[in-house]
């Protein structure tokens, strides 16, 4: 990370492109049956016949913020990526974040390319090429491991950004500086090469971090760790760390890809649009924070 900004503009080719680590308990109530309020945007079809293919808005996809809407981080003063949990605005927006990448559900992809949904997708190595024994949340999926590096490169193209979760999900403060940096490196390397630019945002598996953490983070080119205000659960309930139970301004939002993330997806979108919040392009509010 260069002295005095985290925060790097994104080529136009990157946006064309743990467990459950929270702390919080009493998850809300989910509707299976809820559908994206009348605020949903969705894409128009694409035509049936071969080669066509569908205009999409262009920009960037989901809310980005107005002038002097965002707060400024505050800079740490040993020069090291800043540990960010929410966004600091006033304005109804929440940030959706999704980990590790087990379940390749792709009517998740679909949900995210078709209604414009602005998703960070924190990827580790053994989920995505399914190495060894699974996430014991995520077995019983029906694409468990169905896409492999293919399907990180449709998200991309859905709009979704790529960042760094190590490896293969380690605790890294029981590593020394060495053996965090060849996780943390390691699969950013992966990123770059599967699709074609590297991370700048990293999540330590379950939260867990030190200054080493921190220090290896920089050294492979991540500009800051980010963490998450609430989880969410099966069936799209939200799991708060907050106790009055309620989103809040500037929310980030911790998902896995786990069994039917589609339809939990789908109802945890329409829970945040009935709510009155909106969803916020994380690049673009990061960006602003940063200045």
């Amino acid at each position: 990370m260069a002295s005095g900004t985290y925060w790097t503009i994104r080529t136009a080719a990157a946006t064309a492109l743990a467990v459950s680590a929270g702390c919080a308990t009493s998850p809300d109530d989910g509707r299976a049956g809820a559908t994206p309020g009348p605020g949903a945007s969705h894409a128009s079809k694409a035509p049936s016949g071969a080669g066509d293919r569908a205009a999409r808005p262009a920009g960037p996809p989901g809310v980005t913020p107005r002038p002097g809407e965002v707060g400024r981080f505050p800079r740490p003063g040993d020069g090291l990526p800043p540990v960010i949990s929410s966004i600091p605005t006033r304005r109804k927006v929440v940030f959706l974040t999704i980990d590790d990448g087990w379940e390749q559900d792709p009517g998740f992809v679909a949900q995210v390319r078709d209604q414009r949904i602005p998703v960070a997708a924190f990827v580790t190595r053994d989920a995505v090429e399914a190495r060894g024994a699974a996430d014991p949340t995520a077995q019983g999926g029906r694409f468990l491991g169905a896409g492999k590096w293919k399907y990180v490169r449709d998200l991309r193209d859905a709009g979704a950004t790529i960042e760094n979760h190590t490896l293969t999900h380690p605790n890294l403060p029981a590593l020394g500086y060495e053996g965090q940096k060849t996780e943390i490196c390691g699969i950013s390397k992966l990123i770059r090469r599967h699709t074609g630019t590297a991370p700048t945002l990293f999540r330590p598996p379950f939260g867990n971090h030190n200054t080493l953490t921190r220090r290896a983070a920089k050294a492979c080119g991540i500009d800051a760790l980010l963490l998450w205000t609430a989880t969410v659960q099966p069936g799209g309930k939200i799991a708060y760390q907050v106790p009055d139970k309620k989103l809040r301004p500037g929310d980030i939002l911790l998902l896995h890809f786990r069994p039917n993330l589609a339809r939990d997806f789908r109802i945890l979108v329409a829970k945040i649009k009935r709510r009155g919040f909106e969803i916020g392009n994380l690049d673009a509010y990061l960006k602003a924070a940063a200045r």
